[in-house]
């Protein structure tokens, strides 16, 4: 009997088992600015309308597949750190793979650590929002040290004569990385040394001591010794360090290098084994009698160095915004070329039912960052200054917050390959409780807001002022902020109701702005899923009626053809 076709040896020992078709590819070669109609609208609203090119040049590149790349391969190999050089001399040197430098480079040369600084003009601090926004998505880890760096001017600002030398190389947009003194380079990074051992958040039982050499008082040096648990990033040029000081707790700007070109006794123990942030080198460090300048008055350090944190909690905000756009945009992308059961995946009901509260919780993060933006712009307008000291811990509470449950449920909608190592999400999900633990974790935010009520009531009266401009545009705002009015009314166990009552804020203050600002099948299930009694559970859980296909369509980022 004759063999059939099918039985030839060329097509039972075909090497090719199958064709690949109906899968996904990278989301890579787009625009992060313009593909992103949240970032554009707010940017334009906001002030920075002015930078509209830029930004759109930025994006382009940001969005490359070879730029894209660079966060894989600097969290795939990770930093790592020499204590000595080979014959013996104290170096603390941390070693970065190349496309870690290049993320920095791109960072500093684009003045994403300085430019609201330098060039302090309306919009300032929006559009370099928005460019933080855009750069966090590639990578995080990064940031931290560009965060630090850019958060330090307002603290250096309250002693000028250390202003004077150290401001101008600060705010260079000249990337050094080299371990050398501060006098031979041009440009140049800042820490930061806050937390210790027994201490934590609570930085008011820190032990480190600081001893005047001389008379004391701002700008002088004095001698520190003690620890840090956390320093971050120990490459940097110098630090803005905590200790005791005769006069109580002080801030102290410590360098790398003492002036005389010796090695300054700021000696890393450690790094951070960390389950994210990996490009990212976190370190212990001890004082050994290390050199440091007294930034404003003794005793004041809290006050000196909370003009740091302020701004490093405002890029928390950024940076888990940029989280939660990439991870939407990356389930967008999938679930409109990946089909199931028949159908693309993202014309499927229930998938865009998904897909659209992702979505949504993505806008609302932006909008809310942006708007805080153009409040840090505009700070010497009363309400906008109120709005920025309530609205930061607000919103660095919340958003950082919202991070790692959509960044798991999107990559559920990539399904297995979401999870696999070579996919971003894996990546993305390590980062997402990061920025909600550092510069202050949620009970600490939350005990700020607080605090600030106490200490300045007019705060509430702008946060209502600030909600009350979308009044009557949604029933369940209204009522939403009717209701929150009430829990005001009484003061009884308000730490122990304090998480509640900033969730409402938060949300109080994202509706508003999308009520005001959003297309109406944005901003309309967002508050009937957030506000009203029916509540947000998972995502996926919106009212019927919700116009799902049009708000996927307006977050789907679009690549090259």
């Amino acid at each position: 009997m004759n063999a059939s076709p099918q039985d030839s040896p060329d097509s039972r020992y075909m090497a090719d088992t199958h064709e690949v078709i109906n899968v996904s590819s990278e989301l890579q070669d787009f625009n992060l600015y313009q593909q992103d109609h949240a970032l554009r609208d707010a940017v334009q609203r906001e002030g920075a309308g002015w930078a509209d090119e830029q930004l759109s040049t930025f994006g382009e590149h940001a969005g490359t597949a070879g730029y894209l790349e660079l966060g894989h391969l600097a969290n795939k190999f990770t930093p790592e750190f020499d204590t000595h050089d080979r014959f013996g001399n104290r170096i603390d040197l941390v070693k970065y793979h190349p496309a870690y430098h290049h993320l920095m480079q791109t960072a500093i040369e684009n003045g994403i650590h300085s430019s609201p600084w330098v060039d302090p003009k309306a919009g300032a601090h929006v559009a370099r929002a928005a460019m933080f926004y855009m750069q966090s998505q590639v990578e995080a880890g990064h940031g931290c040290p560009v965060t630090m760096t850019f958060a330090a001017v307002p603290s250096l600002r309250t002693t000028p004569e250390l202003t004077r030398i150290w401001e101008p190389k600060i705010t260079a947009r000249v990337y050094d990385p080299r371990n050398v003194p501060m006098e031979q380079k041009a440009g140049i990074t800042i820490g930061m040394g806050m937390t210790e051992k027994q201490g934590g958040s609570d930085v008011r039982a820190n032990t480190t001591r600081a001893f005047p050499l001389g008379s004391g008082g701002p700008a002088h040096p004095y001698e520190l010794v003690g620890h840090k648990f956390f320093l971050s990033a120990p490459m940097c040029d110098a630090f803005l360090v905590l200790a005791q000081a005769p006069g109580g707790l002080s801030c102290f700007l410590v360098p790398r290098w003492r002036p005389d070109g010796t090695k300054n006794p700021l000696q890393v123990i450690r790094l951070k084994k960390k389950m994210g942030n990996q490009s990212n080198a976190s370190s212990e460090i001890e004082l050994r009698g290390a050199l440091g300048w007294l930034v404003g008055e003794e005793g004041r350090g809290v006050r000196t160095i909370i003009e740091m944190v302020s701004m490093t909690r405002f890029d928390c905000m950024i940076g888990s915004s940029g989280g939660l756009r990439m991870a939407a945009a990356q389930a967008l992308h999938h679930c409109s070329v990946r089909s199931a059961f028949g159908n693309v995946l993202n014309r499927q009901p229930l998938m865009q039912n998904v897909l659209a509260d992702l979505a949504l919780e993505s806008e609302a993060a932006t909008t809310l960052t942006m708007r805080i933006g153009r409040a840090l712009d505009n700070r010497h307008d009363e309400h906008e200054d109120l709005l920025v000291r309530l609205g930061t811990a607000v919103g660095k509470y919340w958003i950082c917050k919202r991070v790692p449950h959509h960044a798991y449920e999107a990559m559920e909608c990539i399904g297995g390959s979401g999870v696999m190592e070579d996919s971003i999400f894996p990546r993305l999900y390590r980062e997402a409780p990061i920025n909600a633990i550092w510069e202050g974790s949620g009970n600490v935010q939350c005990l700020d807001v607080l605090r600030a009520m106490q200490k300045t009531p007019a705060v509430m009266d702008a946060f209502f002022a600030e909600v009350g401009k979308a009044r009557g545009g949604n029933a369940a705002l209204d009522q939403h902020v009717a209701a929150l009015k009430n829990e005001f009314r009484d003061f009884t166990d308000m730490e122990f109701r304090a998480r509640d009552i900033v969730d409402r804020m938060a949300l109080a203050l994202q509706a508003a702005l999308l009520v005001q600002h959003a297309p109406a099948y944005v901003a309309d299930p967002f508050c009937t899923s957030r506000l009203t009694l029916i509540g947000h559970h998972n995502y996926g859980t919106l009212a019927r009626g919700s116009n799902c296909e049009a708000i996927i369509a307006r977050a789907t980022p679009q690549m090259k053809n």
